[in-house]
């Protein structure tokens, strides 16, 4: 697609110049001679091929351009490079800013009006020229760039959040596995490490009770110590994962595999940042182990440098080897399938990434992965600063060579007047508009103070300069920042216009419609003072009300696109927010019912086989000690297989178990794992208890909060004072929506509880606890826990072990 229409616009263009050349000429009857006709030709031809090649080369294209229409319009007639020479200029210009950085394409723009500039000059002088064209040609060049990068920023975001979206959908399916991992690890060393121990002492004493009747005591103490250890140790399996500190983070798992192929023999040097949990993790984790692998392989003793660099925009992982040492034999060389390769780039493909790989200049081996980073932006090349400076000085010296035949060639003053023309006056005023358009996104209020400042001054440098063209031409140029200003503040809802300038001295209706009031009032002004300058048959009452009627119209379709566009970039971010919700409650409500289906299979099992160990050894019965201890460690081991099979006790989508606040670990693990920063912090003065209805709106208002965070860090703090539970959440800057506050109001007013907002990106909720101890759940607050509501006719099901009434906080909350 995008080859025929950068074939199918030159073409357009080419046919809209034949018509304005020579066809108009051909129908007033005048025939062009033919010098004039081939000149067009070879210029034409040239323009229009470079034209259908700009995305290859956007920067050559636009000096081919520029410098073939400037070549063509001296020996040719007005109007012959009128299209070509400006919207075939402005057609590359354009593709310089969606296809180039936002340097190129500024120094593109300025160095082109510049030299435009300095051409005129060169010719005509300051005074000689009194038209608009240096003007208008430099604001088509500004609108043609500005819609470029417009455009370029679009297209970024949209490929932002689809990576965001990719990876949320990839994380949906991951993070119910991780949980089930993590708890079969766990039930694994609990297995393979305390019921065996228990196994093999008491068979030991049983069978030397004879010759060494001391060793039953110390088995009977060793029995009940471990079978409160084994409760312990399961009681932490069903509460939330132990924290990034207790668990191997991504950096220690590099780190340990390093130190693994170093007990090869295989020298590895490595430098490795702080890596989140998820794909991006894996990745890097399956890369590196591939590519040591192979070092070892077919390099064996080779140095190895492994580094792996966590940024903002991407994460790179590079695995580089020497030439391995004279003499070595690769033993393993023979034992590859071959498809190392293409595994390790499918794996960097899958995370969002690509990789390369290939021989060294030294003789060795690289392996580099470019991975998404934080932000999930897309992956630019940096830019070094030699190129830079090699691209301003190409600039300065393309702004130059207009100046150099009057350096030159030519001795005597270009003009004998010395009044500046209205044309250099109005580019004064231009620039500095464009100046304020600048910084119209870091001071919004003080850059529009100085475009409607900047408004009077047309009409006097109409005077100023014995501007003799089109009266209102002037005075509409210098409403085009100011709607471009207006428009821009039309798409930000009004919320998040008063968050950006916190303590504002204006109430909010009134910094609504002020700024467009005083835009009408000042250039209604501006364009009837140019128009009665001018002299008019007309009364002044008849200009004033046409020109604030003409003004308002424009203002008001301004208004209307910014907010029509802005209403749509927010319906777009809606739909992606909600999606990105609903994938993350979905991974979390999947992996908060593994943890309830392992949670209760323990309950039911284990724990009651563990429980008879510890009372049998307190009983002094060592051969019923050791039978329970079989039948724990029979039950663990089924279980296990359970939890390895994924299928045996899991419910239907309809009877997921509602998540509560012991499930903020995997809401927290999976907004990390999609790129953004979350910390939960929890007080030791939260209670060991909650009744269910406040577990259950405290972790849907963090769900909320988290689900329109943005890309902020974000901190969720739990707190207690006794009688209140306290939720505190920072970096949630989109809190202040109408809809977000009705959500959390709504679940807050449900209990009693207060709703407050300190300041822009922080939410304080107050939720009050009842002082009576907490009741079972009812079958109705059964019904209101899980995922999908049920009819008040439905019968209440059968108890699953994922239904069963959540388990006690106390050991929970402590391990979390």
């Amino acid at each position: 697609m995008n080859r025929i229409d950068d074939r199918l616009l030159p073409v357009l263009l080419i046919c809209v110049q034949a018509v304005v050349w020579p066809g108009a000429e051909l129908v007033r009857g005048d025939v062009p001679p033919a010098s004039a006709l081939l000149v067009a030709a070879l210029v034409a031809g040239p323009v229009t091929a470079a034209l259908a090649l700009r995305r290859a080369r956007p920067v050559v294209t636009l000096m081919l351009v520029a410098a073939a229409c400037a070549l063509g319009a001296g020996p040719l007639p007005v109007g012959a490079m009128a299209v070509l020479g400006t919207a075939g200029v402005a057609l590359a210009l354009f593709t310089v800013a969606t296809e180039r950085d936002t340097f190129t394409a500024v120094l593109c723009v300025v160095a082109l009006a510049l030299w435009q500039l300095l051409q005129n000059l060169s010719l005509h002088g300051l005074s000689d020229r009194d038209g608009l064209d240096l003007v208008l040609t430099a604001l088509l060049y500004a609108t043609a760039c500005g819609t470029g990068l417009l455009v370029r920023r679009t297209r970024r975001a949209q490929g932002t959040a689809e990576r965001v979206l990719r990876r949320a959908e990839a994380e949906r399916h991951r993070l119910p596995a991780v949980e089930r991992r993590r708890m079969e690890r766990e039930l694994h060393d609990v297995s393979a490490h305390h019921l065996t121990a228990v196994v093999v002492t008491a068979g030991a004493a049983l069978g030397l009770r004879d010759r060494r009747p001391e060793l039953a005591e110390g088995a009977l103490e060793f029995a009940a110590e471990t079978g409160r250890e084994v409760t312990r140790a399961l009681g932490a399996v069903r509460a939330p994962a132990p924290s990034r500190e207790e668990l191997p983070s991504p950096e220690e798992r590099l780190r340990a595999l390093v130190a693994g192929f170093r007990r090869l023999d295989q020298r590895v040097e490595c430098e490795i940042d702080p890596l989140p949990d998820g794909a991006v993790a894996d990745a890097a984790y399956g890369i590196v182990r591939e590519a040591l692998t192979n070092v070892a392989r077919h390099a064996p003793g080779a140095a190895t440098s492994v580094r792996c660099r966590y940024g903002d925009t991407r994460t790179e992982v590079v695995v580089t080897s020497e030439a391995p040492p004279a003499g070595a034999a690769a033993h393993g060389a023979s034992l590859g399938s071959g498809r190392g390769q293409g595994f390790l780039r499918s794996r960097a493909r899958e995370a969002g990434g690509t990789l390369t790989s290939g021989p060294t200049a030294e003789g060795g081996w690289e392996v580099r992965a470019v991975l998404p980073g934080r932000s999930a932006a897309p992956v630019e090349a940096s830019v070094p600063r030699s190129y830079r400076l090699a691209q301003v000085t190409a600039a300065v010296g393309l702004c130059l060579q207009p100046l150099l035949p009057v350096l030159v060639v030519r001795s005597q003053t270009t003009s004998s007047g010395s009044q500046v023309s209205a044309g250099v006056l109005f580019a004064l005023l231009a620039a500095a508009q464009a100046v304020a358009l600048l910084w119209l996104r870091r001071a919004p209020r003080a850059a529009q103070g100085v475009l409607l400042a900047l408004a009077p001054l047309w009409p006097v440098a109409m005077a100023l300069g014995e501007y003799t063209g089109p009266v209102v031409l002037p005075p509409a140029l210098s409403m085009l920042a100011t709607c471009v200003a207006l428009a821009a503040d039309a798409a930000v809802p009004s919320p998040d216009r008063h968050a950006r300038r916190p303590g504002g001295v204006l109430p909010a209706t009134v910094a609504v419609h002020a700024v467009p009031l005083a835009a009408v009032a000042v250039h209604a002004v501006a364009m009837s003072a140019a128009v009665l300058d001018r002299g008019t048959d007309l009364p002044v009452w008849t200009v004033a009300v046409g020109a604030t009627a003409g003004v308002a119209l424009v203002v008001g379709a301004a208004r209307w696109a910014g907010a029509a566009r802005g209403r749509r970039d927010r319906a777009a971010r809606g739909v992606r927010e909600e999606r990105l919700a609903a994938w993350t409650e979905e991974a979390v409500r999947d992996a908060w019912a593994e943890r309830r289906r392992i949670a209760a299979g323990l309950e039911t099992t284990v724990l009651a086989r563990a429980a008879d160990m510890v009372a049998e050894a307190e009983a002094g019965r060592l051969d019923t000690v050791a039978d329970r201890a079989r039948e724990a460690l029979a039950a663990m081991r089924s279980l296990l297989d359970t939890v390895r099979a994924g299928e045996s006790g899991r419910t239907g989508p309809d009877l997921r178990p509602q998540p509560t606040l012991q499930a903020l670990d995997l809401l927290a693990q999976q907004c990390r794992a999609t790129g953004r920063e979350v910390e939960i912090r929890l007080t030791d003065r939260v209670p060991e208890r909650l009744p269910t209805a406040v577990d259950l709106a405290a972790y849907h208002a963090a769900e909320t909060l988290l689900a329109v965070g943005g890309e902020e860090p974000s901190v969720l703090e739990l707190d207690s004072d006794g009688d209140t539970l306290t939720l505190t959440a920072t970096g949630v800057p989109r809190s202040g929506r109408p809809v977000v506050r009705q959500r959390l109001a709504a679940r807050v007013a449900a209990l009693g509880g207060t709703l407050t907002t300190e300041e822009p990106g922080a939410v304080r909720l107050r939720l009050p606890l009842p002082g009576a101890p907490v009741a079972e759940p009812s079958p109705e607050s059964t019904a209101e826990s899980t995922s999908e509501p049920i009819p008040e006719s439905t019968p209440e099901p059968t108890p699953e072990p994922t239904a069963e009434p959540l388990p006690e906080r106390g050991d929970e909350e402590r391990e979390r």
